[in-house]
């Protein structure tokens, strides 16, 4: 079965494209500005829909393996923050360190990847 074309990703920008290469230049400032926090949205979901489902996955998986149990991210996520609170738990472990090093970079990574700290994280652990 082919796949359905426009694809989602492809409609996503194509409006994006419209909007920044026709649009925004013939609007006064203040419209523009907000035709560019547009655009800006249409990236982000662009980008939770082509990264989302397999950072979600590689959570998912870290959750199980750090807490040695399983559950939706929710219930895991619940879990690490008891065992945080109640101290069964060390804030210092490294593979807890990893866990959330990674979380954190793969979630900027959607919601602004030029932020400084993640390009500098990025260039760090040499993944750029």
């Amino acid at each position: 079965m082919a796949s359905p074309r426009p694809t989602t990703d492809e409609l996503l920008e194509a409006v994006q494209e419209f909007l920044e290469k026709r649009i925004i230049k013939v609007l006064d400032s203040h419209r523009a500005f907000h035709t560019r926090v547009a655009v800006n949205v249409l990236a982000l979901v662009r980008r939770e829909l082509q990264l989302g489902p397999l950072l979600s996955s590689q959570e998912h998986e870290r959750l199980r393996t750090l807490l040695g149990t399983d559950g939706s991210i929710a219930e895991l996520n619940e879990e690490l923050c008891r065992r945080l609170r109640d101290k069964s738990m060390d804030y210092r472990d490294g593979v807890l360190f990893h866990h959330l090093y990674e979380t954190t970079t793969g979630q900027v990574s959607i919601d602004n990847p030029e932020y400084s700290g993640y390009r500098r994280a990025l260039e760090e652990s040499g993944q750029e």
